[in-house]
């Protein structure tokens, strides 16, 4: 016990210092940019983003500000907006166990200034608006995630965020819940005012912002389009240290793959590679490495796969994950979906259905508090014989378990276009990224879809046809090499995988002559491109 206190306070003195000397090396950089900029030339861009940090830098962070310092020794004007104490309580600045609890302004308006050094910067403050507090109160939860106010959507506006900072999908209808999102609106409203008045003021050519999901940005992103200005939104990229930038949804990924596009023996070999060190477990997402090794499935397993006719294995999300307003097309949410294979898997005894949680549901600092382990238990799935979970923490293959199966199940996992890959058979029942094109089975009703699974259940073979492969490894192709900015050489990875340190290194390192993933963005912001790299 004393050796894990101890294990903490080290490693908080470590984060604590680490921090100090990046924002050193942050404050040295934006001096030498300040000094450098040109004159400005043309209409400014607009950089917001209020919900990818308070006081250490994660990777989005320093994507958005690398980013910005291009712009600017371009000649591009770039204004910041930026919020000083602008919330009553904003995303990451939220206490869940103590939701009244006021978010830490002071740091991370410390943080902002130290990003922002010698850069125009708007400030936004909070007002209070009455009237938007008379139409408040008294409010049910369902009243508030419909709520709009002078015609903008502030209540589903604010619900992503508000559903990601609880870690649950399915919100309570209490007063601690009502409180937040009424909060949330509050200073969407005000997020509201302040950025319009800024666009009219300043007529910028552009917006960008982190994800587009959490409500500061979502309601930046939503009154730069009402004004018919391009709102571009950006995310950690496939592989580690690149950003993928979009005038669409960041967490929906869109692609857009010319028809006459096919993979050559040299890319075909790279993305093997890839493959290659995936399927053993040798991969990151967003600066995280989930396992450090996978393990086979043991004997226990095979012995009770044995018993059955065939094998199922069912891949789940995290709830609250901002991918999944984008998945619910067919069912209300995961939930739902669950719900609905369970009265199937009950009518199968012969099949060996295998739930298995993503590892993300247990992940240190985001935890999940509506998980599968939990949709598990509350429905008495362990008594039923013909199912096997598979905890987050559990490091078995999926990729062996997808080999042995007759068909895999998702409801918008990545593993679904990893298994199209392999060749598999696989239902989806939620829209996902690679969705857009044809790569998986994935029928456009629940009728159609209860129907597919009991013909999958039935068959005694199914046919896979030969697109969805060919486009499964031109999609994931495309997300590794050609939307996925590498930024490595600019940053690198700090004590914690989450956060990124700025590296020294000459600006003209930042110009789109040598920085290819610099020149995409620049020509995809100011000149309408496609934001993905060129071979």
């Amino acid at each position: 016990m004393l050796s894990k206190l101890s294990n903490f306070y080290i490693q908080n003195i470590q984060r604590r210092v680490t921090r100090h000397l990046n924002n050193l090396q942050i404050w040295k950089m934006a001096r030498r940019v300040a000094n450098e900029v040109p004159a400005a030339k043309g209409a400014p861009v607009i950089f917001f983003k209020a919900s990818s940090g308070i006081d250490d830098l994660s990777w989005n962070a320093a994507f958005h500000l690398l980013t910005s310092w291009a712009f600017r020794l371009q000649g591009i004007p770039v204004q910041f907006f930026a919020c000083k104490s602008g919330m009553t309580h904003c995303v990451l600045g939220t206490n869940r166990d103590y939701v009244v609890q006021k978010p830490p302004c002071a740091s991370c308006i410390y943080q902002s200034k130290t990003l922002y050094t010698g850069a125009d910067v708007n400030w936004f403050t909070f007002k209070r608006d009455e009237e938007l507090d008379r139409s408040l109160v008294n409010l049910t939860l369902p009243e508030l995630q419909q709520f709009e106010f002078n015609g903008i959507p502030l209540g589903q506006l604010c619900l992503p965020g508000l559903r990601w900072i609880l870690r649950r999908h399915h919100l309570n209808d209490d007063k601690p819940t009502r409180y937040l999102l009424s909060q949330y609106i509050r200073s969407a409203w005000n997020i509201a005012q302040e950025f319009e008045t800024l666009i009219k003021e300043i007529q910028p050519r552009a917006v960008v912002v982190f994800n587009g999901q959490m409500y500061p940005e979502a309601t930046a992103r939503y009154i730069a389009r009402k004004h018919g200005i391009r709102a571009i939104t950006h995310e950690v990229g496939l592989r580690p240290a690149t950003v993928f930038f979009t005038e669409g949804e960041a967490t929906a990924y869109p692609l857009h793959i010319p028809d006459e596009f096919e993979l050559n023996d040299e890319q075909n070999a790279r993305l093997d590679e890839y493959l290659s060190k995936r399927f053993q477990g040798d991969f990151t997402m967003a600066g995280m490495k989930f396992w450090s090794d996978m393990k086979g499935l043991d004997e226990a397993f095979l012995a009770k796969a044995a018993q059955f006719k065939q094998i199922v294995p069912i891949f789940t999300n995290v709830i609250f994950d901002t991918s999944q307003p984008h998945a619910n097309t067919l069912f209300e949410d995961m939930f739902t979906w669950l719900d609905a294979v369970l009265k199937v898997i009950r009518a199968h005894p012969e099949t060996l259905f295998v739930i298995r949680a993503h590892p993300d549901e247990t992940r240190l600092r985001k935890a999940s508090l509506e998980t599968v382990e939990n949709w598990y238990y509350d429905r008495d799935v362990f008594n039923d014989d013909n199912v096997i979970f598979v905890p987050p923490s559990e490091t078995l293959s999926s990729y062996e378990l997808i080999q042995r199966a007759k068909f895999t199940m998702i409801y918008n996992s990545t593993i679904g276009m990893e298994a199209s890959i392999m060749g598999m058979p696989v239902l989806c029942a939620g829209k996902a990224r690679f969705t857009q094109y044809p790569t998986v089975f994935f029928p456009q009703s629940v009728e159609a879809y209860g129907e597919k699974l009991k013909e999958f259940l039935n068959a005694e073979s199914i046919e896979v046809p030969a697109e969805f492969k060919r486009n499964a490894r031109r999609f994931l192709y495309y997300q590794l090499y050609f939307s996925s900015l590498p930024f490595g050489e600019y940053l690198e990875t700090g004590i914690r995988t989450s956060h990124a340190l700025i590296q020294d290194f000459e600006l003209e390192r930042l110009s789109p002559k040598h920085s290819p993933a610099i020149k995409t963005i620049l020509d995809g912001v100011l000149r309408d491109g496609d934001f993905l790299l060129k071979e």
